[in-house]
């Protein structure tokens, strides 16, 4: 066996795939169980609301009928609250709801197209004499009779909206953003199984009616989502308002069920009201965000003399596409890269050609632009070879503003469809753009959920800034200042809801960027926030994001403000001591200025240093899916020395400490992840092995259907884990994958079609004892061996770990690592990716991922890499006679 290698990655041996092993749903809530001994009590509070709500509904609309308003469809808006264990699926089979959103602790608005509620009324009467079939009532807690409909408003409305919502002004335009809903009442039924006594013809008629049955409800979906559009667009017309923007989701196709559609829409005060109170499917009612990034610019420092003539990239270079405010394509460092053939600009009332960045001074996206090409330091002198294609898609204008008529959703698919199809097949987007205020949690966002779309139906890598808080702001939106002058010191604002991330970073497939400073640096009466090196920067947005996902999974150099040590302090953006900035190459242009220079900070320019690492991998690993690039830049990301030094004391003496210093720690451990995420990514680690470090990969896509279990080996050679020695083995693991998301759901596992999450071997548990703990095996459902868990560092559970109120499987990029010694290794290290049920009732969805697995010896005192190379070939050439022996077997069968 040869041992001549370029330390490439080695893969992982995928020994079983069957049936997932999966905990149960949990107890009723106790109010469920009481109902359920008060029948008649229940039954009888739910009627009257019911009868009452029946009644104001045809008083209402028998009103609207004579004021001779616009036709409106004949459902009805319920709020409900039942039971959060409760399958909402129950709701449609029991009583013909349409579920129109779902949202925390139980509350379900509800669609009825009888204005009477018969069905729901039935069986209140069957659960009051304790009829068989109808005990989902006691999971429904509470029917809201909802008069003047506040309770409903207050779920559907944003706060502002809501605030504003008795002194809205007939004839007052107002533009807002309506979220839809279009599920219906239709599911795709069960697939059936084949019965003992189904005859061949039987059989093949019962899969041909159960087929059409699905795609019969995919096209009643499609008809609902076309029926409502135009319902909205006669509504529009009556009140002269105008439908700005409206988007929905991709062409119907099996696993996809786009269930709203989001709406921009202009309208006068009456034609709000009478829409938002009236209209059965609406979930949620939004003002525009304003999207503006201000620039943090104090004022231009040194203007180095430029000697540099940079060459074109290899013809077949990874492209990078830009969404910004377009670039200096002319700029002597940036030119030879400018895929100009491309290059588009999307805003309304501008030609497609205008794609120069005129912000200024010094621009935006050209800062963007220099940072993907040069990272850290940009080049003064040579011909250096630029590494990628730059692609510009222009989306903000001269004030580094998206208008309002530009639709974020809208142009983020514009954009991605264009360049994903183009020539050269782009595949990382960099995205320094957000909302100026923090993101709302209510439901995923219209322009979050179109980027989960998007990398659902693409091969696509997004790269989100987090966004930044600005110097000084207005409540609610504060900045940095403001938070000061109210006693809130650094870094401990950061963790204030003011400083969560902003809009879209909250998206769960988009990889979000926050930034780190550079050190502690002083000028004078200046000084930064930051006490010592990759700090979190004083305007970086923190999570934690939608659902307690950790955001920003990773952080990179966007540098930091300064501060005056007087008391209230001033506050300025870096530019006032320049190695408090990124070095960045800057629009020569709108006035003139210098070519490069040290004026900017942000996490805009921390997101395209990631965006490079991104593309390395691309050009490392081009047949590669982009979810793979996303799990290596993440698997290589690591917490700095300071971070790791409050990790390591946790670890050394998590039983030695008293409950305050433990629960100090525990604090500050909680804080960092919330600031920085997994920590800042390494193009080295990302991209190359060494003797000391070995990541094993999955390569292709791989996907997986709900309730399925991959099960994955990697053997441990015995130098490893020899007895007579004791050193300490890193072991990280990050999943990364993708599946359809559905806005309506306001819950994590009801958000995506298939959720997924992974489970580690124990220490001292075998690959056998393993496989029975996390896979259903009917001729042998024995339990498994005890062993040890590993000290991992987040855990599946949120008080497990040593980083509390967060757990490692709440997103789609899920990383986790640990520390062992090596002598407790068994010798095989297996790890499980299991499929659960999410909103999709498809049998044939899938979700799609990537999985890394990464040893390091931490004290490098033995190698690594060639001992696993070579235990992993062995295990490759097991696998494969396995495989080989079966399929002689079943011909012999034959």
């Amino acid at each position: 066996m040869s041992n001549e290698h370029n330390f490439e990655y080695l893969p992982l041996i995928r020994r079983y795939q069957g049936r997932a092993r999966l905990r149960g749903g949990g107890e009723p809530s106790p109010l469920t169980l009481a109902n359920r001994i008060a029948r008649q009590a229940h039954s009888s509070d739910l009627r009257a609301a019911a009868l009452s709500l029946s009644a104001n509904w045809q008083e209402r609309k028998a009103q609207r009928e004579g004021q001779a308003l616009p036709a409106i469809p004949k459902d009805i808006p319920i709020l409900l609250q039942v039971d959060p264990g409760l399958d909402l699926d129950a709701l449609r089979k029991k009583f013909s709801f349409e579920i129109v959103a779902e949202q925390e602790e139980g509350y379900v608005i509800v669609a009825s197209e009888d204005i009477q509620i018969t069905p729901f009324l039935a069986m209140l009467d069957g659960f009051a004499g304790e009829v068989y079939g109808s005990a989902t009532i006691a999971q429904v807690h509470r029917l809201f009779d909802d008069p003047d409909q506040t309770d409903r408003l207050g779920r559907i409305l944003s706060e502002r909206l809501m605030d504003e919502w008795g002194y809205i002004g007939n004839d007052q335009v107002y533009i807002v953003d309506i979220g839809i809903a279009c599920a219906g009442t239709q599911e795709i039924p069960v697939r059936p199984t084949r019965g003992n006594r189904n005859t061949d013809a039987k059989w093949a008629a019962k899969q041909s009616e159960w087929s059409q049955a699905r795609a019969n409800a995919y096209d009643l979906w499609d008809r609902i989502k076309i029926d409502r559009e135009e319902e909205i667009t006669r509504f529009a017309n009556f009140y002269h308002a105008e439908i700005l923007h409206l988007i929905d989701g991709a062409e119907f196709d099996a696993g996809i069920l786009p269930d709203s559609f989001t709406i921009r829409l202009k309208i006068v005060g009456k034609g709000l009201k009478d829409f938002v109170l009236n209209y059965p499917y609406v979930f949620e009612v939004v003002e525009p965000e304003d999207i503006v990034l201000p620039q943090r610019k104090v004022g231009e420092g040194t203007r180095p003399e430029l000697a540099a003539a940079p060459t074109e990239p290899d013809a077949d270079a990874p492209s990078v596409c830009l969404i910004d405010s377009g670039i200096q394509e002319g700029h002597v460092l940036i030119q030879p890269a400018i895929d100009q053939g491309t290059s588009h600009c999307f805003l309304p009332g501008k030609n497609a050609g205008d794609v120069g960045d005129e912000v200024g001074p010094g621009g935006h996206g050209t800062r963007v632009a220099g940072t993907i090409l040069y990272g850290e330091v940009v080049a003064r002198a040579g011909t250096p070879p630029l590494p990628f294609w730059i692609q510009n898609a222009r989306v903000l204008d001269e004030n580094n503003r998206m208008p309002v008529e530009l639709f974020p959703p809208e142009v983020m698919r514009s954009v991605v469809e264009r360049f994903h199809n183009g020539a050269r097949r782009t595949r990382i987007f960099n995205h320094s753009i957000n909302a100026q205020g923090y993101c709302r949690t209510r439901y995923m966002s219209a322009w979050a959920a179109e980027i989960d779309l998007l990398c659902a139906e693409n091969d696509v890598l997004i790269i989100q800034s987090a966004g930044n808080l600005p110097i000084s702001g207005q409540t609610p939106y504060l900045g940095v200042k403001d938070h000061l002058n109210a006693g809130r010191n650094y870094p401990l604002y950061l963790c204030e809801p003011s400083a969560r991330i902003a809009n879209p970073g909250q998206s769960l497939q988009a990889l979000t960027v926050g930034s780190v400073a550079y050190g502690a640096l002083e000028a004078g009466d200046w000084r930064t926030f930051a006490p010592e090196s990759n700090y979190p920067s004083a305007f970086s947005r923190t999570g934690p994001g939608i659902w307690n996902v950790i955001k920003p999974e990773v952080v990179e150099y966007g540098d930091d403000d300064i501060r005056t040590r007087n008391q209230p302090p001033d506050v300025q953006a870096g530019g006032g001591i320049p190695l408090a900035c990124p070095e960045l190459v800057r629009s020569t242009m709108f006035p003139p200025g210098p070519a490069v220079d040290r004026d900017e900070a942000g996490t805009s320019f921390a997101a395209p240093k990631v965006a490079r690492i991104a593309a390395q991998l691309q050009r490392l690993l081009p047949t590669e899916p982009a979810l793979l690039y996303r799990a290596l830049l993440v698997q290589s990301a690591q917490w700095p020395t300071w971070a790791e030094n409050i990790l390591a004391r946790l670890r050394a003496q998590e039983f030695e400490l008293s409950g305050e210093q433990r629960q100090k720690l525990l604090d500050n451990a909680s804080w960092i992840i919330r600031s920085i995420g997994y920590g800042i990514p390494d193009e080295t680690r990302s991209t190359v092995n060494t003797d000391h470090r070995t990541t094993l990969i999955t390569s292709g896509e791989t996907h997986i259907h709900t309730g399925e279990c991959h099960v994955y080996q990697v053997p441990i050679p015995a130098p490893l884990r020899r007895q007579s020695d004791e050193f300490e083995i890193r072991i990280d693991v990050t999943l990364s994958y993708v599946a359809q998301p559905r806005r309506t759901r306001r819950n994590l596992r009801h958000y995506l079609s298939t959720w997924l999450d992974w489970k580690t071997s124990k220490l001292g548990e075998g690959i056998n004892d393993f496989r029975i703990r996390v896979m259903k095996d009917t001729e042998n459902d024995i339990e498994p061996l005890p062993g040890s868990v590993l000290p991992w560092t987040l855990q599946e559970s949120p008080n497990s770990g040593f980083i509390r109120a967060t757990k490692r499987n709440s997103g789609t990029v899920q990383k986790d690592w640990a520390i062992v010694r090596s002598n407790t290794l068994p010798d095989h290290f297996c790890i499980a990716v299991q499929g659960h049920q999410g909103w999709s009732r498809d049998p044939d969805s899938t979700a799609r991922y990537a999985l890394a697995v990464t040893f390091e010896i931490v004290g490098q005192e033995i190698n690594i890499y060639d001992p696993l190379r070579t235990a992993v070939i062995e295990v490759q050439a097991e696998v494969e006679a396995e495989v080989n022996e079966v399929e002689v077997e079943v011909n012999e069968d034959e």
